[in-house]
């Protein structure tokens, strides 16, 4: 684990597909209990310093990919409620108890605020944060994913119009910062700039349409 911001640290860099894709989990420090955005194969030494950090409260997924052997083993060490949408849970729960589900648009622990995006699953959701430190992150699974130098999504077949709406939904936020779950190249966490983030969304859109 590594610290992003003095409130959000991400772990090491995954390869779950075998390619120059890599995914990372992200940890919300909060005085109300610690949140980890995403899935992560939860290695010991890295478990070891979230129990140094806080310890984890509550998880969330945003989609059911992210789903393996680690939320198990998180559940077991932290006593974790995992999260995720009702759509994906019979995925999710295969791996392991899904304690909350979502389908629409929800406020958590007064600053997490959840938007179903459906399109790369039909259960994905995408996090808005707003940050102790000022900051507005936003958490947005595989809906949309910084690659290389350029942004891509992952889609399902016949989901083109479907993610495009869902990317509609994204394009107010005006994040600070844009975190996926996973990437291609170097930048896993992008700090945008003012009007950057339409321009990302409005070009991303045109191309699924």
């Amino acid at each position: 684990m590594k610290p992003i911001f003095p409130d959000l640290w991400q772990s090491p860099t995954e390869h779950p597909f075998g390619n120059r894709t890599t995914t990372h989990a992200y940890l919300l420090l909060q005085p109300g209990g610690n949140v980890l955005f995403y899935g992560m194969s939860a290695d010991d030494d890295d478990l070891e310093q979230i129990e140094q950090l806080g310890g984890i409260s509550r998880q969330y997924l945003s989609h059911r990919h992210e789903a393996g052997r680690g939320l198990a083993i998180i559940k077991k060490r932290f006593g974790s409620l995992l999260c995720c949408h009702q759509l994906d849970t019979h995925s999710v729960r295969s791996a392991c108890p899904v304690d909350l589900e979502v389908s629409q648009q929800e406020i958590h622990l007064g600053n997490i605020e959840i938007i179903s995006t459906p399109g790369h699953t039909e259960g994905s959701l995408c996090f808005v944060v707003a940050s102790s430190t000022g900051r507005k992150y936003l958490f947005t699974g595989d809906s949309i994913y910084a690659d290389d130098n350029d942004w891509g999504t992952y889609v399902s077949r016949g989901q083109r119009k479907t993610l495009a709406k869902s990317l509609e939904l994204l394009r107010d936020v005006q994040p600070d910062v844009v975190m996926s779950s996973a990437s291609v190249g170097p930048n896993a966490v992008c700090e945008m700039v003012p009007g950057q983030w339409e321009n990302i969304i409005d070009a991303t859109i045109l191309s699924l349409t």
